[in-house]
């Protein structure tokens, strides 16, 4: 009897992985099969800096997944850098994450593959095998959340640079000696087009008594540090005018600072995904414009289209469980491989002795 060819074999298994999204505040995580659909998904608050108490979330999370659902690998995204062998945070703007070994960490309490990445890798990963960017080849991914995360997906392969560190786009620097960002520099692209960009501009004319501030002043009752971006997306919504520009300068800012990623990486389309996004057409409007104006050699070359991100907050964690999937076919393709070895010797020690 002819034995099945162990790639056929492998390539048929598609085990169910979870995947885990850290962010700032949140850790979102979810059950996820082979065609990117969440089974089942589950929310932690973010326990400030803390390391341990991050890494204990993480854990407890693929536990109590374990128990109702045959689990095979679980993916980490993190917001930070995450070294070429994606298994230590070297550091995080958000989190006290200095050269933690967080896979190892987490792979010896649960028993499973880990894999961890940049959570924006995750996303664009999510968001090209599954999502907007099904059907290209050269994508560039955005996403604005706190700040800005960022990828290159080529081929559905995550471009990772020689540290693994590619894809920062949000520290790219585009006003020298502009505001200060936690990464320690200054003018950095995340401190015009993002979450915090939006929030900090509308909270400043709060506290500076701005006439033109007075639907969202009302909204919390006179204290800036109430307001939030989703309220402001909301006011936006209903028509306040402040709210509108506000979305709309982050959108200018946003399409500056993509023209400049076209003219390095010549992508077959754009997506933008982050909760700034939320904001739909009032912040995608501005930033095509934007972008066609700064565009490289506008009206000589192909404009690649600015599409929103399809899969929403899900994004991050249903890539980092696609890459979990994979690490769980390497570890069972080995234990295969070492399990047709013993067979071997064992047939060939019986037959020396016939």
């Amino acid at each position: 009897m002819t034995q099945e060819p162990l790639r056929s074999r492998l390539l048929r298994w598609d085990p169910l992985t979870v995947g885990i999204d850290i962010g700032g505040t949140k850790v979102l995580a979810g059950v996820v099969d082979q065609f990117g659909h969440v089974v089942e998904v589950k929310r932690r608050a973010t326990l400030g800096h803390d390391v341990r108490a991050v890494e204990d979330t993480i854990v407890e999370l693929i536990r109590e997944f374990a128990e109702d659902h045959e689990i095979a690998a679980a993916g980490i995204g993190a917001a930070g850098f995450v070294d070429a062998t994606r298994s230590t945070v070297m550091f995080s703007p958000h989190l006290d994450w200095r050269r933690e070994p967080l896979r190892d960490r987490v792979m010896a309490r649960v028993r499973v593959p880990v894999v961890v990445d940049n959570d924006a890798n995750a996303a664009a990963l999510a968001e090209c095998r599954f999502g907007a960017g099904v059907g290209h080849r050269f994508v560039l991914c955005v996403t604005l959340g706190t700040g800005i995360g960022g990828a290159l997906v080529m081929d559905n392969r995550v471009f990772r640079g020689a540290n693994g560190m590619a894809g920062e786009f949000g520290h790219v620097q585009v006003v020298p000696d502009g505001h200060r960002c936690e990464c320690g520099n200054r003018g950095c692209w995340e401190q015009y087009a993002s979450g915090n960009a939006l929030v900090r501009e509308a909270r400043q004319l709060i506290a500076q008594n701005s006439p033109v501030a007075h639907h969202l002043r009302d909204l919390v009752e006179g204290d800036p540090a109430r307001l939030s971006g989703p309220q402001i997306t909301e006011a936006a919504r209903a028509g306040d005018a402040l709210s509108l520009e506000l979305i709309a300068d982050v959108g200018e800012w946003l399409g500056v600072g993509l023209a400049g990623m076209a003219a390095s990486f010549d992508p077959s389309c754009i997506i933008v995904g982050g909760g700034v996004s939320a904001a739909g057409d009032l912040l995608l409007e501005p930033t095509r414009r934007a972008f066609a104006r700064h565009l490289t050699g506008r009206g000589h070359r192909p404009e690649p289209p600015i599409h929103a991100a399809a899969l929403g907050p899900d994004a991050g964690f249903i890539g980092a469980a696609d890459m979990a999937r994979s690490a769980a076919r390497r570890a069972r393709r080995t234990r295969v491989r070492r399990k047709d070895r013993r067979t071997r010797r064992l047939l060939e020690t019986r037959a020396s002795q016939l």
